[in-house]
């Protein structure tokens, strides 16, 4: 769990979600106690339903999330309502964001990205609060989204960074093309520090 080390990127064939639920079985069917870090939006939701009817011991799990916005459990923009919802009753353990807190590394993270390339809820142009270490930071769009104009928290590079591999989730033409951009050099995007540099292996899983 190093970022000393070039992060090698991998496209998987199939990249739809029945594949991503697949990734994610193999990783909570290890031996041992896991720990993953959970991309908020949909996604998540419909691979979980994927996998619902499947023997998984999710009680050997600890789930985190990327990032979330400022908001109550029972808000429909709470991306920790929606997973714990999902997961509540399996046995899992939940790791909520608390700003300031040392994160602990992870087995796998699962990061999904906007259309302006930004990860978790580090985003091209924003309002942070920088903390050093693998920690929880606090951060503020610029602009704020309309249709989420709230305050987030995040895990941080450093975090996102200290797990064995990513997953990078994404569906549409748009954002295919803007990962090529940023795997060729272009270094505008949040996502690019992801694919390029140093890092864990990252496996795309893209599809329209």
């Amino acid at each position: 769990m190093t970022d000393l080390v070039p992060a090698v990127v991998t496209w998987a064939d199939p990249g739809d979600a029945a594949a991503v639920a697949d990734h994610i079985a193999r990783v909570v069917s290890a031996p041992g106690q896991k720990r993953i870090a959970f991309t908020g939006g949909s996604t998540p939701i419909k691979v979980l339903a994927l996998l619902k009817d499947r023997p998984i011991d999710w009680a050997s799990v600890t789930i985190a999330l990327t990032d979330d916005r400022q908001v109550p459990d029972d808000h429909a923009a709470s991306n920790f309502g929606k997973i714990h919802g999902a997961l509540g009753a399996s046995g899992a353990a939940f790791e909520r964001l608390e700003e300031g807190a040392v994160v602990a590394p992870f087995d796998l993270v699962w990061l999904g990205m906007g259309e302006d390339g930004h990860v978790a809820s580090l985003f091209p142009h924003m309002h942070a609060l920088v903390r050093p270490g693998p920690t929880v930071i606090a951060t503020t769009p610029i602009p704020l989204p309309p249709e989420a104009p709230f305050d987030r928290l995040t895990l941080n590079h450093k975090a996102l960074k200290a797990t064995n591999e990513i997953i990078l989730v994404v569906t549409g033409k748009s954002k295919k093309a803007l990962i090529e951009r940023a795997m060729a050099g272009d270094d505008r995007y949040p996502v690019a520090d992801f694919l390029r540099g140093y890092g864990p292996p990252v496996t795309i899983y893209w599809s329209e």
